[in-house]
């Protein structure tokens, strides 16, 4: 039977087998995974280490047959992932859902892979099925990275296609997998826009619903019909602290000064590592309300309320308040705005992760940091 979206969906249950024994003989697997879990081994123990990673994976990866299991297994590393990253992770929203149906999960995108991870982990917290999660081919490079990502319901979309006509063809085909993953029971993951909202700001880019309303051009559904049927809802994911702040502050000072900016080639891959391990803090996954009717008149009117309620959604948090004192007494921010109680420990905390760093970029994480306290866009 023709499987028109092999290459880019998750792997069924009936090629994890495989797949994981490819795993498990991954050389880079076994030295990541040693690495994470003995940081402070000495050289000399290494080659021992990676033979007891690699004997763990066999063991462990050998016996699972199904997607699920491998979910379970993950479940319970990322749990304990997020035990170390974060203080706590507030989960709120989703009691105002059908419980158990698939909705396409429409989330502001801030970390490459803590984002739908949050939300999945927040899922399966409360006995929701996970999510299918939507994932660029620019992070799918390294070949173990990519195996893993689809043995955890991860597709791939495609944005690396050359000419507009391949765009378009793949840009169609993602549609139809999406549609396909909802009418079949999935639920699906998708960012508001494509790349992460460096600056703060969460913006739904309109080019990201059209594709969505590409499914239903075969029917001739017009777009509210068509993301009617695809049961919307926005997604807030909130972090105190982000891992990669002074990453982040760099790239965009660099492009504000016009300097070119290329991307290291495992640039994207080091974002993921350090968006995992890196301390985030207080989290909260806040699920919206369901989109219907006017909302989705058409793409405008869909993105106005999908940013609409990202943003009541949202708290201010004292590190914003922090950022914001900070701008206003080191670099005179022209804003009339109070930022209220000012934690002096965050004000440490901030200016410690830049103290090597030019003044732009001090600046420019700080803003960052502000962002939720500044109505006026053009002081970020």
């Amino acid at each position: 039977m023709h499987d028109p979206y092999f290459d880019i969906r998750p792997y069924n249950d009936n090629e994890v087998s495989a797949v994981l024994e490819k795993l498990s003989q991954s050389h880079e697997l076994r030295r990541a995974l040693a690495s994470y879990r003995f940081p402070k081994s000495p050289v000399w123990a290494k080659p021992v280490l990676y033979w007891l990673v690699g004997w763990h994976l066999r063991r462990r990866l050998g016996a699972m047959t199904s997607v699920d299991e491998v979910q379970a297994w993950l479940a319970r590393w990322i749990a304990e992932l997020i035990r170390k990253t974060t203080s706590r992770v507030e989960v709120l929203g989703l009691d105002r859902m059908v419980r158990g149906a698939p909705y396409l999960w429409l989330s502001n995108h801030r970390d490459i892979a803590m984002d739908p991870t949050l939300i999945n982990f927040s899922l399966h917290r409360q006995g929701w099925p996970t999510a299918h999660i939507a994932i660029g081919d620019n992070l799918l490079h390294n070949p173990v990275l990519a195996d893993v990502m689809r043995l955890n319901k991860s597709f791939v979309v495609k944005r690396s296609a050359a000419s507009k006509r391949e765009k378009l063809t793949e840009l169609q085909r993602l549609s139809g997998y999406i549609k396909q993953s909802l009418d079949q029971g999935h639920s699906v993951w998708l960012a508001q826009r494509e790349g992460r909202a460096k600056d703060s700001r969460d913006k739904t880019d309109t080019a990201v619903l059209k594709m969505l309303a590409l499914s239903g051009r075969e029917l001739k559904d017009d777009f509210a019909t068509t993301l009617t049927s695809l049961r919307p809802v926005p997604v807030l994911v909130q972090y105190e602290w982000d891992p990669c702040d002074v990453l982040k502050a760099r790239e965009l000072v660099a492009r504000a000064e016009g300097a070119s900016y290329a991307k290291a080639a495992d640039e994207d891959t080091q974002s993921v590592i350090r968006g995992l391990t890196g301390y985030k803090g207080h989290v909260r996954v806040c699920f919206g309300s369901p989109l219907k009717d006017d909302m989705l008149a058409d793409a405008h009117a869909m993105a106005a309320e999908i940013d609409r309620q990202i943003k009541a959604l949202a708290v201010v948090m004292p590190v914003h308040r922090a950022a914001l004192s900070l701008l206003q007494r080191h670099f005179n921010l022209a804003t009339d705005v109070n930022p209220g109680q000012v934690d002096d420990t965050c004000c440490r905390a901030l200016l410690s992760r830049v103290q090597n760093e030019p003044e732009a970029v001090v600046r420019r994480l700080l803003l960052n940091y502000a962002a939720p306290l500044i109505e006026d866009e053009t002081l970020i």
